[in-house]
């Protein structure tokens, strides 16, 4: 008989330990070691692999599966890739299992259309041939619960197989018995293995259930979608390596006190890493944001200090968001930075440049910077729009709205071009605007101008010159 083994294993990170600590020597958790029984159990061949030369293996474009959502679609890469595993983390209530059951609904119409064309050029009888289901596994919720859910969005389907199970080895049985065109498991920190001692949640759990829905995924070239919790830090629950053992990581973003979610990929095997996909929360469930650069800015404040328009590059799409700065005496001893949907570090950087360079003293002034609706910027384009919002907060002069500016700043105070500024300046003259303030160099490469007037800078003083503040 297997002697079991008690271990102490971080919840964090994975670190095993003989006895408890109260922080992790590995991740510097605290109070993340919890008790795990472990028996030695063999394990299991998944089947034998012969080794093949590269140059005799058949490649080719891996097959797409549409799912019906544009902008899910998008941050997929152009659709489903059958055999992909793909993890979605948010925070509680954001709207992942919303957003998967409308999934799901999208997947099964489109087959039931396609069902129903087929039968109707061969004249066949029989209703549901080729037709294949969806199975939702929800650990967390009763059929009743996720009815409830579906009747809101209107959603109601035979083929959309409801399965309240949280072992992995009953999960796949009943996927192999129902062969569907995809699986949904909702949540991945409920399932388990019989295998393991460990409660739900842990991180042996974790690893080996998401492991076995890996092989049956790879096996049955069936899509496998896991829905994961999100630790405060914002990373999803559970080991990394769970992470790594996925092929696509997504993360639905947003702030509950707006109604708009951004799908955001992290890993993607199958495609770009820099695509987002945006969507608004309604009474009827979440809807697709086509032109995200009018959402963004349709409350935007015309001729007010402080607020101005970048132009900026998600994946592909280019997006025109509003940036707004407040600059203002401070009260204490030290001044205050804070920055919201730009990096914290960047903003001091470019404090100190305008400090440097252009002789803006900011040295007794709280500095608070803010990308309107919740979008977080990660590029450096953006640069340019701090220092233009932050000097026209300190200057108390407004921007001319119809301006648009994107645009890196080094050290020394120089301007550097950006990638892709053509596409940002259609997108910039789709909306409406009428003047460009970019890059020297961005505007040297300019084969059209497309009915803008374009501005080239190379410094932070030409900047701040031609922004007319």
């Amino acid at each position: 008989m297997s002697k079991i083994k008690t271990v102490f294993q971080c919840q964090a990170c994975g670190y095993s330990s003989p006895k408890w600590l109260g922080k992790c020597p590995d991740c510097g958790a605290w109070n993340s070691f919890s008790e795990e029984k472990q028996s030695p159990k063999p394990l299991k061949s998944f089947g034998l692999s012969e080794p093949q030369p590269l140059s005799k293996i058949v490649g080719g474009r891996e097959k797409r599966i549409p799912i019906g959502i544009q902008e899910f679609d998008r941050v997929l890469g152009g659709g489903l890739v059958n055999g992909s595993i793909i993890l979605i983390g948010g925070d509680p209530g954001i709207g992942k299992s919303t957003l998967l059951l409308q999934a799901v609904a999208k997947i099964v119409k489109s087959q039931e259309s396609r069902v129903k064309s087929q039968i109707s050029e061969t004249k066949l009888r029989t209703p549901n041939s080729g037709l294949r289901t969806v199975l939702y596994v929800s650990g967390e919720e009763s059929p009743e619960q996720i009815k409830l859910r579906a009747e809101r969005l209107s959603i109601d389907s035979d083929n959309i197989i409801l399965l309240p199970e949280t072992l992995v080895e009953n999960i796949i049985n009943a996927a192999n018995d129902l062969k569907p065109s995809a699986v949904v498991i909702d949540s991945i920190q409920t399932i388990y293995t019989e295998e393991l001692t460990s409660a739900p949640g842990s991180v042996g759990q974790i690893r080996e259930s998401a492991a076995k829905l890996m092989f049956f995924a790879k096996r049955s070239d069936v899509p496998v979608f896991l829905i994961g919790h999100v630790t405060k830090e914002g990373a999803i629950a559970g080991p990394r390596v769970l992470e790594h053992i996925v092929d696509t990581v997504l993360y639905f973003e947003g702030d509950r006190g707006h109604p708009y979610r951004i799908l955001r990929t992290m890993k993607n095997r199958f495609g770009s890493t820099n695509e987002i996909g945006v969507f608004e929360m309604t009474d009827e469930g979440l809807m697709e944001i086509s032109n995200p650069s009018e959402l963004f800015m349709s409350e935007r404040p015309l001729n007010v200090s402080g607020s101005t328009v970048i132009a900026t590059m998600e994946g592909t799409r280019p997006l025109l968001v509003e940036m707004q700065a407040l600059v203002s005496p401070t009260t204490f001893g030290m001044p205050r930075r804070t920055s919201m949907g730009v990096d914290f570090n960047r903003v001091n950087l470019l404090i100190a440049v305008l400090e440097k360079k252009a002789e803006i003293h900011l040295g007794g002034m709280d500095v608070f910077i803010n990308i309107v609706g919740g979008l977080k910027i990660l590029e450096p384009a953006a640069d340019m729009g701090i220092i233009s919002s932050i000097v026209s907060s300190f200057r108390e002069v407004p921007i001319d709205p119809k301006t648009i500016l994107f645009g890196e700043v080094g050290l020394s105070g120089e301007v550097r071009a950006v990638a892709q500024g053509e596409a940002r300046l259609k997108e910039a003259a789709k909306i409406g605007f009428k003047k460009a303030i970019i890059p020297k160099n961005n505007a040297e490469r300019l084969k059209n101008d497309l009915g803008l007037t374009i501005i080239g800078v190379k410094n932070v003083e030409d900047v701040i010159e031609n922004i007319r503040i």
